[in-house]
């Protein structure tokens, strides 16, 4: 099947798309140092297959979408977060970072079969509401465009009575399904919530929905009071950090719990990686795996325990936020995560390789969608495009 992915940053999404069957024609990402790591990644050493193109688009301003027209299956990517995130300046609409109106042109052109973008969870958030559903309902009928005397306002008000209105003909227009996702319940050893918009264009029977979760919190509670997950991995019981309150939880924790596989966590991801602080000369034999000095915990920024996902890695204005990106220690101590230790909170495969210095890559990393989130949501949408 046949793609085409935009503001493709580190590649996880584009891994994910891979994954599930789709061949991106054509991949855009302006970031040079988002495109040396893409480059070098193009190539998946394990199949011996391209996840992507080798020759990258800077500008997605500059791609022509129409000689697509009818040739594409999925456009996908994740827009610029910058307007909308937590730690931005929240400008949203008045940004210029804005990339969504690339995004519905992109659809506008090619017509793609379906399309799958995501973003952070804060574009979610009561403040953005208004613009959420302009995005939204942009998205659904792509052909219906801001006049040029039109602001975004009075553009979502044409669009509310289009969508509203069932006379006449509709033009291009896809049926869109939007919901928020946490990279944890999805086999991803991190805590993460990103926002999907999944669209199949109104000729396409989908019958499609999200895929259910396969991970649960209370299943790796479970595990770890009642099952084997302390044992598996040699803790001694007086780093066990499991309180008497959640312990309590765990006995009244259905023993089947609806199939659910526990969540992943911090010890699962990376226990098998000699801590590069400790010894130093085991750790420099694996690739991208050195100590980040300079780590310290303070109020709001405590780091990730090991018995549980990580938190939410930052990309920060200059690769890692003070007290972000941290592991946390049973005994009090902190750290930063190394780059290959990012990587697979981010599932992806000890092979990848990120190009730059370790704020660089970190702020890739940052921004990524994990591997393993991707490839769920694509491949399902890949099963009702085949």
């Amino acid at each position: 099947m046949q793609a085409v992915e935009l503001f493709a940053g580190a590649g996880g999404l584009g891994i994910g798309i891979s994954r599930a069957g789709f061949k991106p024609q054509r991949i855009v990402e302006w970031d040079r140092h988002c495109q040396a790591t893409l480059k070098t990644n193009a190539l998946d050493p394990l199949s011996d297959t391209r996840h992507w193109p080798r020759e990258i688009d800077g500008d997605v301003r500059s791609v022509d979408f129409t000689i697509f027209e009818g040739k594409l299956d999925l456009v996908s990517g994740g827009p610029p977060c910058q307007p909308f995130s937590m730690g931005g300046r929240h400008k949203a609409y008045a940004d210029k970072r804005d990339m969504f109106p690339e995004a519905v042109r992109a659809i506008r052109e090619a017509k793609p079969r379906a399309f799958i973008f995501e973003n952070v969870r804060g574009l979610t958030r009561l403040t953005f509401r208004n613009y959420f559903e302009y995005i939204r309902l942009q998205m659904q009928y792509p052909e219906l465009v801001a006049k040029l005397d039109e602001d975004w306002s009075e553009h979502l008000s044409r669009l509310e009575k289009h969508h509203s209105s069932k006379r006449g003909a509709r033009g291009l227009e896809y049926t869109l399904l939007t919901e928020v996702l946490n990279a944890a319940n999805y086999g991803v050893p991190q805590k993460r919530e990103r926002v999907f918009f999944v669209g199949f264009r109104s000729d396409i029977k989908a019958g499609w929905s999200f895929p259910n979760p396969t991970h649960s919190q209370d299943a790796l509670l479970y595990d770890q009071v009642n099952g084997d997950y302390f044992e598996r991995h040699k803790v001694a019981k007086r780093d066990r950090l499991v309180s008497d309150r959640l312990k309590a939880r765990a006995d009244r924790i259905d023993f089947v719990l609806d199939g659910a596989q526990p969540w992943l966590t911090v010890r699962d991801a990376i226990s098998d990686l000699p801590d590069p602080e400790r010894h130093p000369v085991l750790a420099s034999k694996y690739t991208a795996h050195r100590l980040q000095p300079g780590a310290r915990a303070y109020p709001g920024h405590t780091g990730s325990p090991l018995d549980e996902p990580a938190k939410t890695l930052k990309a920060g204005v200059h690769g890692v936020p003070g007290g972000e990106n941290m592991l946390a220690r049973p005994d009090g101590s902190v750290r930063y995560f190394t780059v290959r230790e990012s990587a697979r909170l981010q599932t992806f495969a000890d092979t990848y390789k990120f190009e730059g210095a370790w704020s660089e890559a970190m702020r890739q990393l940052g921004n990524a969608v994990p591997v393993t989130l991707a490839e769920t949501v694509a491949k399902s949408v890949s099963k009702v495009l085949a």
